[in-house]
């Protein structure tokens, strides 16, 4: 039976990444949308944070959409929108990939650390993260998700029967959302487009 990389639509490993590390828009966003089905995994108090990552998914796929050559990366993406005085997908870009790092951050920490629970690994991540930019209204709503994770055995187990495969392709799609993940933080901050 194929482990829970192997039935993505597109990973992060096959998401080109051109000149300058411009990224493709819409290899990223099938990615991404495989992502959140990992939450579905990790149970039902996962579902805010997996609808936050599909409507921001949806502002940047109606942004490209518009005019998918002139889109045709993130980094393209930002800069026209930018020009034309806009800024909803960039927002939701923005969005995204903090909401991304937190994924790659809780996941790494629980990679690498075998009998670290996943509550703790996700709680770490969410303070390293997406805490400073979520508002007291908002924080026990990702409190309580971190509180509802799996245990560490049943979530690896749903990932796929083969432990050591699950997490030999964890590591290799983990590694290129990293990559993904730090070259848009790179370009949000020496754009300025972290302060809209």
């Amino acid at each position: 039976m194929p482990d829970f990389f192997e039935t993505m639509q597109r990973s992060y490993v096959d998401v080109p990444v051109g000149a300058n590390d411009y990224i493709e828009v819409q290899p990223f966003l099938e990615a991404t949308e495989s992502l959140t089905k990992l939450f579905d995994s990790m149970g039902a108090a996962f579902g805010p944070v997996k609808s936050d990552l599909l409507g921001n998914i949806a502002k940047i796929r109606t942004r490209y959409t518009e005019n998918p050559a002139k889109n045709a990366t993130l980094q393209e993406l930002v800069i026209t929108e930018r020009a034309e005085g806009k800024k909803t997908a960039t927002e939701g870009l923005l969005w995204l990939k903090r909401g991304l790092e937190f994924t790659s951050k809780g996941l790494r920490r629980n990679l690498d650390d075998k009998n670290e629970e996943l509550n703790v690994s996700f709680n770490k991540a969410y303070e390293a993260t997406l805490s400073k930019h979520h508002s007291f209204m908002v924080r026990p709503v990702f409190a309580l998700a971190m509180k509802a994770c799996p245990y560490r055995k049943d979530f690896y187990a749903r990932l796929g029967t083969d432990e050591a495969k699950v997490y030999a392709d964890m590591e290799k799609w983990l590694s290129s959302l990293e990559r993904i993940v730090g070259t848009l933080n790179t370009f949000y901050t020496q754009g300025g487009y972290e302060k809209l």
